[in-house]
């Protein structure tokens, strides 16, 4: 039995990889802006029980530090998941503007490095000291098509961060890896996507079960099919 803390378990993959971590057997810590908001989530947690709800403003510094000091639990898998895309177009869109571009970066990209800064004292004290975080393939260079700039931009520097965190923690024994979901049926990828939710975070749980040490620093899509970069 692991125990896993999810940022933005309130909804779409977030809210099934909670739902299939407990029928695993997991525990889960389930974060969320507003606790008042995850009705989905309060119910699943009334239903199947194992997870507990906290809130957690990922881009918030003083809510990520508060949420730290907090946190007594010693995860043994920290999912990075919640994750924002505002705008699809061309360079031309207007919707790219300034507060879009800030949008994207402080949730996509730096909201994972200040949440796994601020917990690494409680990763560390874990067995299993692995960290997932949900990229895309989106964010994928060799595959650019143009257009959707702030979530490829964004995507991008998260496997980077990945990519960057593996070299540096891979002394202290801590595994990282940047994860495609898959283009999934929910809120963000529409009802034309590809897969469920519950499949994509069946696989992807299949792939962080995998992350070891010898794998840290892994950039694939929830198969397990590796993802240039």
């Amino acid at each position: 039995m692991a125990c896993i803390l999810i940022t933005g378990a309130n909804r779409g993959i977030g809210l099934a990889m909670t739902r299939a971590a407990v029928r695993h057997g997991d525990s889960v810590i389930a974060t969320v802006r507003d606790a008042q908001k995850a009705t989905a989530l309060m119910l699943l947690a009334e239903e199947i029980g194992g997870i507990t709800i906290r809130e957690l403003d990922v881009v918030d510094e003083n809510s990520v530090a508060a949420f730290a000091a907090a946190t007594t639990e010693a995860p043994d898998l920290l999912i990075l998941n919640a994750g924002v895309f505002n705008v699809r177009g061309g360079i031309e869109d207007p919707g790219h503007s300034v507060e879009a571009w800030r949008d994207s970066l402080m949730t996509n990209v730096a909201g994972p490095f200040l949440v796994t800064r601020a917990l690494l004292p409680n990763i560390e004290r874990s067995e299993g000291r692995k960290i997932a975080i949900v990229s895309s393939i989106m964010g994928s260079s060799e595959r650019a098509p143009g257009n959707a700039y702030p979530y490829r931009s964004s995507k991008a520097a998260a496997v980077n961060l990945a990519r960057n965190l593996a070299a540096e923690l891979k002394p202290r024994g801590i595994a990282v890896g940047a994860y495609h979901p898959g283009w999934v049926r929910t809120d963000m990828g529409g009802d034309s996507a590809d897969i469920s939710p519950e499949e994509s975070a069946e696989g992807l749980l299949s792939r962080f079960d995998a992350l070891s040490m010898r794998t840290t620093g892994v950039f694939e899509d929830y198969r397990g099919d590796a993802i240039p970069f």
